[in-house]
C-alpha cells in the first residue's frame, strides 16, 4: 500500500474507541489522532492528573473532540471490571479497542493486585479480561475492532506455560518478550474464535518498532550499557511516539487492514518507517499454545466470552 498517515484515517464521526494507556506516549498519539478524525474517545489510564492534562493537550489539538479520561488500572482485575461495568451502564457500544497499555522489563520481579507477574499481568491479562468483559459493546457495533499491542520481542518469546509467572526463573526481558507474544497470540485466536461464534470482530495486532516513549524509561531504564546503547543508536533506528502509533492507527482504522494481520514499521528490521504488514514469528502461531494459553487465561481472570451484559461478577 502507499506510505500511509494520518491524513488517510478515514472519517470516525458516530465511532467510539477506548485506548488504554491513553495519557502519554503511544497511546496519547493514538487518542489524538482518533479524535482528529471525529471518534468519540475515551482515554483509559491509571493516572487521573495525566489523564486530564492529556484530555487537555487534545482538546487544545482539536477543541470539537469529544473524548474523556475514565480510570484503569490494568493490573487490577478490580479496576477491570469496575471500568467495564461503568461503559457496560452506559449501553454505548465500542467501535474500536485498542490494547495498548504495557510495562517494559522491570528489573526485579513484581506482582500485580491479583498476583500475577507485572508484565504479564498488565499487557496480557488485564487486556484479555478486558476484552472478554466489553465483548457485549463490542459485538454490538458493526464491523468493531479491537487492536493488540504486540512488540519486536516476540520475536525471542516463547510462552512457558509450566513457569507462566516467572515464579521460578523471572527475567525481566524474557518476561516482557512472553507479554507481547501472548498478545500477538491473543489477537490470532480472537479473530479464530470471533470467526467460529459469531461475534463480528475484526481482531489484529500491531507493534510500533523502536518508539521513543517513557516505557524503556520506566522499565529497564536509561544507565547502564543499555542506556548507552540506546542513545548512541536511536539517533539511526528509532522514531517518534506520534510515528510509531501509526501501525496501530492502520490496523484500528483503515479500510485496507485485514483480520488477523499484524502491523508494523517497513524499515530496517522494523525499527522505524512507514506502517506496513509485520513478520509474525512461527510460535505466534502456534494454535495448540494459543488455544492452552486462552483456557489458562480465562481461567486465571475468570474471564466469559460470551456477548451478553450479565458476565461481569459482582
Amino acid at each position: 500500500m502507499a506510505t500511509w498517515t494520518t491524513t488517510h484515517i478515514p472519517p470516525q464521526a458516530g465511532k467510539r474507541a477506548v485506548v488504554t494507556g491513553a495519557t502519554g506516549g503511544l497511546g496519547f498519539e493514538t487518542a489524538l489522532a482518533l479524535a482528529g478524525a471525529g471518534a468519540d474517545v475515551i482515554l483509559a489510564g491509571r493516572n487521573a492528573a495525566k489523564g486530564q492534562e492529556a484530555v487537555r493537550r487534545i482538546h487544545a489539538a482539536h477543541p470539537r473532540a469529544t473524548l474523556r479520561f475514565e480510570l484503569l488500572d490494568l493490573a487490577s482485575l478490580a479496576s477491570v471490571a469496575d471500568f467495564s461495568r461503568r461503559l457496560l451502564d452506559e449501553g454505548r457500544r465500542i467501535d474500536i479497542l485498542v490494547n495498548n497499555a504495557g510495562v517494559m522489563a522491570l528489573a526485579r520481579r513484581h506482582v500485580t493486585a491479583d498476583g500475577f507477574e507485572m508484565q504479564l499481568g498488565t499487557n496480557y491479562l488485564g487486556h484479555f479480561a478486558l476484552t472478554a468483559q466489553l465483548l457485549p459493546l463490542l459485538h454490538g457495533a458493526p464491523h468493531s475492532r479491537v487492536v493488540s499491542l504486540s512488540s519486536m520481542a516476540h520475536r525471542h518469546g516463547r510462552i512457558d506455560l509450566d513457569d507462566l509467572q516467572g515464579g521460578r526463573a523471572y527475567k525481566p526481558w524474557k518476561a516482557y518478550a512472553q507479554s507481547k507474544l501472548a498478545m500477538l497470540m491473543f489477537a490470532l485466536e480472537l479473530q479464530r474464535r470471533s470467526d467460529a461464534n459469531g461475534w463480528g470482530l475484526l481482531s489484529n495486532a500491531a507493534h510500533p518498532g523502536w518508539a521513543r516513549t517513557d516505557l524503556m524509561t520506566n522499565g529497564p531504564g536509561t544507565n547502564g550499557m543499555l542506556g548507552v546503547l540506546s542513545r548512541l543508536l536511536a539517533p539511526f533506528f528509532s522514531q517518534g511516539a506520534a510515528q510509531g502509533a501509526l501501525p496501530t492507527l492502520l490496523a484500528a482504522t483503515s479500510p485496507e487492514a485485514r483480520a488477523a494481520a499484524y502491523y508494523g514499521p517497513d524499515g530496517f528490521s522494523e525499527m522505524k518507517g512507514a506502517p506496513a504488514r509485520a513478520k509474525i514469528m512461527p510460535q505466534a502461531m502456534d494454535r495448540e499454545v494459543a488455544a492452552r494459553l486462552w483456557e489458562r487465561s480465562s481461567a486465571l481472570t475468570g474471564a466469559q466470552w460470551a456477548p451478553e451484559r450479565e458476565r461481569i461478577p459482582s
